[in-house]
This record gives C-alpha cells, sequence and structure tokens, in this order.
C-alpha cells in the first residue's frame, strides 16, 4: 500500500498458509513442522506447489493410473494396470492428511541419517505395492553436499576428531548398496558424485530402506517446471545411469509442473 511504512505492513505468520489453495481444513496443518509451514507462506517454496498439485487428486481411488499416464519428461509412462487401480495414501512431508505420521518414517530416517537425521522428502505416495518418494523443485536443482562445499567432507578434507562419513560405511545408509558412486573419496578427489547427487541419493537411500521394510517397490520422482529440465537433464542423467537395481531405474521419473497441475485443473473443472 503505497505510503505505509514497510514495518506497519500485514506480514504472514508461519502457520497462515497463504498460498494453499484448497484443504486448510485438513487435521494434517496441526501437525506440521513450523519449518514446513512457513514454507507454505512462501510464494517462492516449493511446498505450496507441492499441496496445490496434488492434494486435489488424493481422494481420488484412480490416483496413481493418472499420475502415470501423464507423459514423463524422462521415464516410463505406464506401469501394469494393476497399479494404476489401486488405493493410494499421500504422506505430505511425513504426516497424513488427518495428521498422523507416516508409519516407519522416524525410524528409518533414524537408521539411514542416524540420531538426528534430517532427509525430509516432499512427498511419498504409498499404494499398487508401491512407496513413491516424490522430490519438488521449483528453480533449484537437487541438492549437493554442503560439508563438502564448505571444505568439512571427512573423506576429502578429514580432520582430527571428525567421523567418517557414514553414507561410505557399511549399513544401512551406505550409497554403494543402491548407486554406482565409484571409489570412496579420498584427499585430493574433485568433485565427488555422492556430492553433486547428495539430496538425490539420501532420497533414494532413505526410501529403499523404508520400502523394504514396508514390502514395496521404490519409485523416485522428480518434479520441476519444463523449462528447467534442459539445464538439469545432463545431471539427471548421471544420476540415473548409477541406480544399480533395473526394476528401480525403470520407476524413476521426471515430471513437469504444468501436466502435474493441470491435472488438478482438471479434477476442479471437468469438462
Amino acid at each position: 500500500m503505497q505510503g505505509m511504512p514497510q514495518s506497519a505492513a500485514r506480514r504472514p505468520r508461519a502457520d497462515s498458509r497463504r498460498w494453499v489453495l484448497d484443504g486448510e481444513g485438513e487435521a494434517i496443518f496441526t501437525s506440521l513442522p513450523q519449518t514446513v509451514l512457513a514454507n507454505l507462506a512462501g510464494s517462492r517454496s516449493e511446498s505450496p506447489l507441492v499441496w496445490n498439485a496434488f492434494y486435489p487428486l488424493a481422494a481420488r481411488q484412480e490416483v496413481l493410473g493418472e499420475l502415470l499416464a501423464l507423459p514423463p519428461l524422462w521415464g516410463t509412462r505406464l506401469l501394469p494396470q494393476a497399479a494404476g487401480e489401486a488405493d493410494v495414501e499421500m504422506y505430505f512431508w511425513g504426516y497424513a492428511l488427518d495428521g498422523r505420521p507416516m508409519p516407519g518414517l522416524r525410524e528409518a530416517v533414524r537408521a539411514v541419517d542416524g540420531p538426528g537425521g534430517k532427509t525430509e522428502v516432499d512427498l511419498f505416495l504409498v499404494g499398487g505395492g508401491q512407496l513413491i518418494a516424490v522430490e519438488a523443485k521449483r528453480r533449484a536443482a537437487p541438492g549437493r553436499c554442503g560439508r563438502y562445499a564448505r571444505g568439512r567432507c571427512p573423506e576429502v578434507h578429514p580432520a582430527d576428531g571428525r567421523e567418517a562419513c557414514r553414507y561410505w560405511e557399511p549399513g544401512p545408509a551406505e550409497f554403494t548398496r543402491w548407486l554406482e558412486t565409484g571409489q570412496r573419496p579420498g584427499p585430493g578427489t574433485d568433485s565427488p558424485p555422492c556430492s553433486m547427487h547428495y539430496q538425490l541419493f539420501r532420497t533414494l537411500g532413505l526410501g529403499r530402506h523404508l520400502a523394504n521394510a514396508m514390502g514395496l517397490d521404490l519409485g523416485l520422482w522428480l518434479v520441476l517446471p519444463r523449462m528447467s529440465w534442459p539445464r538439469l537433464e545432463p545431471t539427471w542423467l548421471d544420476f540415473a545411469d548409477r541406480v544399480r537395481d533395473e526394476a528401480m531405474w525403470r520407476r524413476l521419473r521426471v515430471i513437469a509442473w504444468e501436466d502435474l497441475l493441470g491435472l488438478g485443473r482438471a479434477r476442479r473443472h471437468p469438462r
């Protein structure tokens, strides 16, 4: 408003969900962490896009089939028909619409990332014998390793008292269980794959651990703007080529926001 002092301008509260279009009364909003609520109140965050794209589809029995039928930017368009007809439960940032924490997720994060683990997946879809982890990006690329960028990688930049990286140690967190990572990095290693693909590697590792515990097959989807795909395609292809399991590789998909949001709009305004 012209003439209004900046200090007097109305600022949205963290729990205002300013950019949420539908479903404001869902119980999930009493369970989500404040960090997620703050992101939902910001127009530049991926969080409102995740909610506004998937929430209108949450009640539809055949939603998995509709999602699988979307033409991907990369990946398989359709899986067996039985998967498309299954009921699907959605867990936004680890919580169901009724506010329940996703069963087994906390234990999986602790097993893979250790005490205080912080891997946070935007959305899990459970149905049709699958656990699908959805990572959403608005402008940025999937995250890289912050410790490597800061010169604090325990493998490449060893220091007294610094423990080895858990993602290279034997156990549920070990990247090499699922991925072709090359040799373990050491002093002088230049930009190892675990640095470039850090977020996707961690998401896949967490998803595989959780899917195995649930007796499900893991899928991993990346959602991004269509215009971002040419820039991010080489990095995604490098990541996808490192997935060891061919069946897992076939469940990787890249989807455009434009197609996903169009599916939701079509359900709000059927022709």
